[in-house]
């Protein structure tokens, strides 16, 4: 096993969708709601204004979704050409045995799932960091979150075509 790359793997499509998504809250999200709160405050007492508190909340999760968009654009690799050479990484299609039962994924950013038809795990994920850098036959375990370990063996790593 090896540590995860650094950065974020997507698609070119799913970069610009992304690119257009922090676009579209910095220039026009936050605007919105910066008219919302201010309506809001000219409502009278701000400790029992639904509206506000309402507003104020979904400033918190604009303000989060930008930032969290900025750092995965600072730091994306985006590659859509990534051929497998049948070893696990960013942007290749897993298929291993958990357990014994067979699991097929994409192992990449949830960010590159929209509109397709496979499971996404994160590279970052306990499975993820487990089978980084494996190879077709090998073996290895991990430790899920529950705390529970499971034995893991890769059947077969695919070039995703997005």
């Amino acid at each position: 096993m090896t540590d995860a790359p650094e950065g974020t793997w997507l698609t070119q499509e799913a970069y610009d969708r992304l690119a257009a998504e922090l676009s579209q809250l910095i220039n026009f999200g936050r605007k919105e709601i910066a008219k919302k709160i201010s309506e809001a405050r000219d409502e009278g007492d701000l400790k029992e204004n639904g509206g506000y508190h309402a507003a104020r909340e979904e400033q918190g999760k604009i303000e989060m979704r930008i930032n969290r968009l900025e750092q995965i654009l600072a730091t994306a690799i985006v590659d859509d050409e990534r051929v497998s050479n049948g070893t696990v990484e960013a942007g290749t299609i897993v298929t291993l045995t958990l357990n014994g039962n067979e699991q097929r994924f994409l192992l990449g950013s949830p960010e590159i799932s929209e509109g397709i038809e496979i499971d996404v795990f994160s590279p970052e994920s306990p499975l993820g960091l487990a089978i980084h850098g494996l190879a077709v036959g090998d073996e290895t375990s991990y430790a899920a979150p529950n705390g529970k370990v499971f034995a893991v063996k890769i059947v077969n790593v695919e070039t995703f075509i997005g």
